[in-house]
């Protein structure tokens, strides 16, 4: 079943998030109050619409407490980043992530119910959104506009298989080109190598064929 994904601000930083989750396949609310921007987003996103973040009626309205996760991606207002937290924590939303301004704004989000706060630069939405579809995926980094890396834990379906029973690189296109296990890091691991459990998997690849690696092995 396909995750539900709200993003609240549609900035650069915001709307990179929407776009990337959109692309990932995943269902994602976009709000904001600039119908502008709204605009912008409505062919992109499952449902984009116009609206005050601040106001708790305008959200229930909105079912943002069915919503599995919710980025709160407002820019420069921090009293909206703010107040908007606070509501989706008293409505019991499942996940809660920030954009913070400042370390202090970070303090405050953290005492007043964000589940995790992120302080993103313009290109930081694709990794971060990638983090956001699974808990197994640690890190992903742009090797060039079409190429990257990324570093996941080994996925329930590839536990007890070999390196070569997973066969990737034929599957996928994408290359295994590191194992870390505890604190020892395989490189150029072997076929019959077989994943453990917290096996972390260093890959690199087209992007698109480490997406559909992903959603094979990876995305919870």
């Amino acid at each position: 079943m396909k995750r539900e994904f709200a993003v609240i601000g549609l900035g650069r930083f915001g709307g990179s998030i929407c776009e990337e989750l959109s692309v990932e396949g995943m269902k994602v609310l976009a709000i904001d109050c600039d119908e502008t921007k709204v605009n912008e987003f409505k062919d992109i996103a499952t449902h984009a619409v116009i609206a005050d973040s601040t106001d708790e009626k305008v959200l229930k309205e909105l079912g943002i407490n069915n919503v599995d996760h919710v980025i709160v991606a407002i820019g420069d207002d921090i009293q909206a980043s703010i107040l908007t937290t606070v509501i989706l924590a008293d409505m019991n939303v499942e996940k809660i992530t920030v954009k913070a301004q400042s370390d202090y704004h970070e303090k405050i989000l953290n005492k007043i119910g964000a589940d995790h706060v992120v302080h993103p630069e313009r290109d930081m939405g694709k990794k971060i959104a990638h983090s956001l579809i699974s808990s197994n995926i640690l890190d992903y980094l742009d090797l060039s506009d079409d190429y990257s890396m990324v570093e996941v834990k080994s996925g329930k379906k590839m536990l007890g298989k070999s390196l070569i029973e997973l066969d990737i690189r034929a599957k996928f296109g994408c290359n295994v080109v590191a194992i870390k296990h505890d604190k020892e890091m395989n490189v150029s691991p072997r076929a019959n190598y077989q994943l453990q459990a917290e096996d972390v998997l260093i890959v690199i690849g087209a992007d698109d064929d480490i997406s559909k690696f992903e959603k094979h092995y990876i995305i919870d």
